[in-house]
C-alpha cells in the first residue's frame, strides 16, 4: 500500500479514454473496467466537437492506437509493476487500446500546478486535488469534458459531483476519483487525556510536539478552528478569509509555531516522527494511523476527525486543453474510475473510492467503512481543498477574498 507522499516513480502504461459533455451526468451504461464510450482501438478517425452556445467538447473521440499520453499524478494512482508486481493498472490498458502512457509523480498540490503551467503543452492528463484544480481552470490549462463519453461516470458518488473544485458556471472538467479526510492523530502512550479539537493542537500550553502538512492550504485548517472559536469572525467557508478573518488565521498559526516540531509532505517522514516521539500530536491521514498501527511491535497511536469538523480532499482527472491525443486521455480517465480498478487504486493509495461500485471488490471488506466511501454524514463538516480566490467561494460579493497567491505569501512567511 502506498499514499501522497511515496517516492516519485516513473511508470509506462497504455490507455483508453472517453469525453465529457457540458451537463451534469450521462447516459452511457457502466462497465467494470472497459473503455470509454467514445474511444475505440481501431480505426484514425479525429475527434468530432459539438457545435453549441455551451463549451466546445468532444462529442466522438476516433482512434486511440498510437497516441501517446503524459500523466501527472499524486503517487499510487499510476502503477505498472515497477513498485509491486501485482500492482499494475498499465499492462492491460496497452495490450487493449494500443496506447502509450508515461507518469510523472508529484507530491503536492503546489508541486503539481507549477509542473503543469510552465510546461502547459507536456502533460495530457493530471489528478488534481481542489487546490490546484480550479487554478487550472482558472489558466486555461483543462478543458470541459463531455460527460456522455465515460461509460463508468453515472456510477460515481453523487456527492461528489458538481462541486466548485470540479465545476465551474455549470459546466464539468474532470471526473471525480476518490476522497478522504485530514484527520488529527496523536500517541495515546504520550498524550493524556486524548485531545478531541484541532483548537487543542493549536494550543502551545498543552505541551504537545506537533506535526503539521506543509503547505499553504494548511491556512485553511486555523480557519476551521476560527469557525468554532470565534464565531464573530463570520467565517462561513475556510478558503473564503476577507481581511479580517485571514489575518486572525495567520495570528493562530504563528499562536501554534513554537509547538510546531515536524513539518511533513512525505508520509514517511511523518511516521518517523511518530515512530521516534519526536512528533506526539498531528494532522495526518487514516491510512498512516493504519500503517502504523500495523506495525511489529504497532506504533501506540490513535485518531479522530475532531469536533469541529476538518479539511480534507477529493481529487479529479483533469484534461489538458492543449492535449493532441484526446482519445487516449478520456480512455485513461474513464479505466481508472472504473468499479474495479478505482477499488484497486483506493486501497493502493489509501482513500474512499469515488467509484460507488468499488465497495463490492475490495480486497478488505472493511476498506469503504474506514475510510467512510458512503457514509455522507461522515462528510458533511469536511471542507475539501479548494483554491481561495479574491471573489470569495462563500458568495460575498460585498468583500475581497484573500487569493491563494496571498496565502503562498503569508505561509512562506509562517514558516519564516
Amino acid at each position: 500500500m502506498r499514499i501522497r507522499g511515496v517516492i516519485a516513480l516513473a511508470a509506462t502504461a497504455v490507455i483508453v479514454v472517453g469525453a465529457c459533455s457540458n451537463n451534469g451526468a450521462s447516459t452511457a451504461p457502466s462497465s467494470a473496467a472497459g473503455g470509454s464510450a467514445g474511444a475505440t482501438a481501431g480505426g484514425s478517425a479525429a475527434p468530432t466537437t459539438a457545435a453549441s452556445a455551451g463549451p466546445n467538447v468532444p462529442t466522438e473521440l476516433g482512434s486511440t492506437q498510437g497516441q501517446t499520453i503524459n500523466v501527472l499524478a499524486w503517487p499510487g494512482y499510476v502503477e505498472n509493476g515497477s513498485t509491486d508486481k501485482t500492482v499494475d493498472w498499465v499492462t492491460d490498458f496497452q495490450k487493449q487500446s494500443g496506447c502509450t502512457v508515461n507518469a510523472q509523480i508529484f507530491g503536492t498540490s503546489d508541486e503539481a500546478y507549477t509542473l503543469f503551467s510552465t510546461s502547459p503543452e507536456q502533460f495530457d492528463v493530471i489528478s488534481a486535488s481542489g487546490d490546484a484544480s480550479l487554478r487550472l481552470v482558472r489558466g486555461g490549462f483543462v478543458q470541459p469534458v463531455n460527460l456522455d463519453l465515460f461509460k463508468n461516470y453515472p456510477d460515481i458518488f453523487e456527492a461528489l459531483k458538481n462541486k466548485p473544485y470540479n465545476t465551474v458556471d455549470g459546466v464539468p472538467y474532470g471526473v471525480p476519483h476518490g476522497r478522504g479526510s485530514n484527520l488529527l492523530m496523536w500517541r495515546t502512550d504520550q498524550v493524556t487525556p486524548a485531545p478531541t479539537t484541532w483548537a487543542q493542537m493549536f494550543d502551545p500550553a498543552n505541551g504537545y510536539k506537533v506535526s503539521i502538512y506543509d503547505a499553504p492550504i494548511y491556512i485553511a485548517d486555523a480557519a476551521v478552528v476560527l469557525m468554532q472559536t470565534k464565531p464573530e469572525l463570520n467565517i462561513k467557508n475556510p478558503y473564503a478569509l476577507d481581511d479580517t478573518q485571514f489575518a486572525a488565521a495567520v495570528a493562530l498559526l504563528n499562536q501554534q509555531k513554537p509547538a510546531v516540531t515536524q513539518r511533513w509532505v512525505d508520509y514517511l517522514k511523518q511516521m518517523d516522527d511518530f515512530r521516534a516521539g519526536n512528533a506526539n500530536v498531528g494532522t495526518t491521514w487514516q491510512i498512516i494511523t493504519n500503517l502504523l498501527q500495523g506495525e511489529t511491535p504497532p506504533v501506540k497511536v490513535d485518531v479522530i476527525k475532531p469536533t469541529e469538523g476538518a479539511t480534507g480532499w477529493s481529487d479529479t482527472w483533469m484534461i489538458n486543453s492543449k492535449t493532441k491525443n484526446l482519445a487516449c486521455a478520456y480512455a485513461y480517465v474513464d479505466y481508472l474510475t472504473s468499479p474495479e480498478i478505482n477499488a484497486k487504486i483506493a486501497e493502493w493509495f489509501g482513500e474512499a473510492p469515488g467509484n460507488s461500485k468499488s465497495c463490492a471488490l475490495t480486497v478488505a471488506k472493511d476498506h469503504c467503512d474506514i475510510f467512510h466511501a458512503d457514509d455522507d454524514a461522515f462528510w458533511q463538516d469536511i471542507w475539501y481543498w479548494q483554491t481561495p480566490t479574491a471573489e470569495c467561494v462563500d458568495g460575498r460579493t460585498d468583500v475581497k477574498c484573500k487569493g491563494f497567491d496571498d496565502w503562498i505569501k503569508a505561509w512562506t512567511e509562517i514558516k519564516g
